[in-house]
């Protein structure tokens, strides 16, 4: 067994060189893990050969993990954290801790003790094979059946049939990354258990492998059906980004063109009823059918240009962050 890395204390003079390794983890009221959850991933960084650092990313939490947290990074400076100012969610933990990492390989998982640090070597392994992603998938998961994994096995499918990127679990925060692809990736909303497809997307090769899950020992699931209902709306907008990302005009394009072939439709119909029936066309309710069509396809053209303008400048000047952070340990302010 070989030893931790030596990392000399880094100053102004001899600074910190760049680690091999990032582990992120987001924790969001995780208190009574936190503990045994380092415990088992200096055992497995212990192991390997590689030097690391370790950011946790603590997603407002209401219980004592904060100072928990603090009291790691004082025993190790290779302990990262970041503290935000509330809670803003899983993504925007993963966003923050994804942004300073500095290591050649980004590796994130839960800080529940339900992923398995375990299983990082293996998935490290996969990435040196040529992958620029490993997902992990939690074959014999630990979670309750029918309010759990049912859902999260039809959202799994739904989401590979609409990206066509195919994987067992999307839902699995254990997962491995070349570094040089994350930072081609922003994330939103819930989008985190998209960074599969983003990584397609950007022409990242990806590999699954199983993985361990474990029950949950301490605290409570963050699993919710609007959780579930959150994810099917961000699935409608990765779609869109997939297919029209660069061209939205194009998407309100097909829609303009359907409106006024329905619109010429109508008033061709209307047309043929007056010369063939004598019905005059302000008594022909589909006459004015037409005209609406029309107008909607008139302003579904105006919004194509418009979305058009707004992606451009997203693309010229995308930096906002999602999130705020209160405080930092071992990491410079700015």
């Amino acid at each position: 067994m070989s030893t931790l890395p030596d990392n000399p204390t880094p100053t102004p003079d001899n600074p910190s060189p760049a680690p091999d390794l990032s582990i992120v983890l987001p924790v969001f009221d995780e208190e009574e893990s936190l503990p045994p959850l380092w415990e088992a991933l200096r055992a497995v960084l212990a192991e390997m050969d590689k030097s690391w650092e370790v950011i946790f990313v603590n997603d407002g939490s209401t219980d004592g993990s904060d100072a928990v947290l603090d009291g790691l990074a004082a025993t190790e400076t290779r302990i990262k954290v970041i503290h935000f100012r509330r809670n803003f969610g899983q993504t925007a933990a993963l966003a923050a801790g994804f942004e300073v990492a500095t290591g050649d390989a980004v590796v994130a998982l839960d800080a529940d003790l339900q992923n398995d640090p375990k299983d990082i070597p293996a998935m490290l392994a996969r990435l040196d094979e040529g992958f620029d992603v490993v997902c992990g998938w939690r074959h014999d998961r630990q979670d309750a059946e029918l309010s759990v994994n049912l859902p999260s096995r039809i959202g799994n499918w739904l989401i590979g049939k609409v990206t066509g990127v195919r994987l067992h679990d999307y839902g699995c925060t254990l997962k491995a990354f070349r570094a040089d692809l994350l930072a081609d990736i922003r994330l939103y909303g819930e989008m985190h258990r998209y960074l599969p497809v983003f990584a397609h997307l950007a022409g990242g090769k990806i590999s699954e492998m199983k993985v361990q899950h474990h029950a949950r020992r301490w605290g409570k699931s963050k699993y919710s059906v609007i959780k579930v209902f959150r994810v099917l709306l961000d699935l409608l907008t990765v779609h869109f980004l997939a297919s029209y990302a660069t061209k939205p005009l194009y998407f309100f394009g097909r829609l303009t063109a359907a409106a006024w072939a329905s619109s010429i439709g109508c008033v061709g119909w209307a047309a043929y009823r007056k010369f063939a029936d004598g019905e005059f066309v302000k008594d022909q309710p589909i006459f004015m059918l037409g005209v609406l069509f029309a107008t909607v396809g008139l302003q579904l053209l105006v919004f194509g240009l418009l979305a058009e303008l707004v992606m451009r400048t997203y693309y010229e000047s995308q930096g906002r962050p999602i999130y705020f952070v209160r405080s930092r340990r071992n990491l410079p302010r700015d």
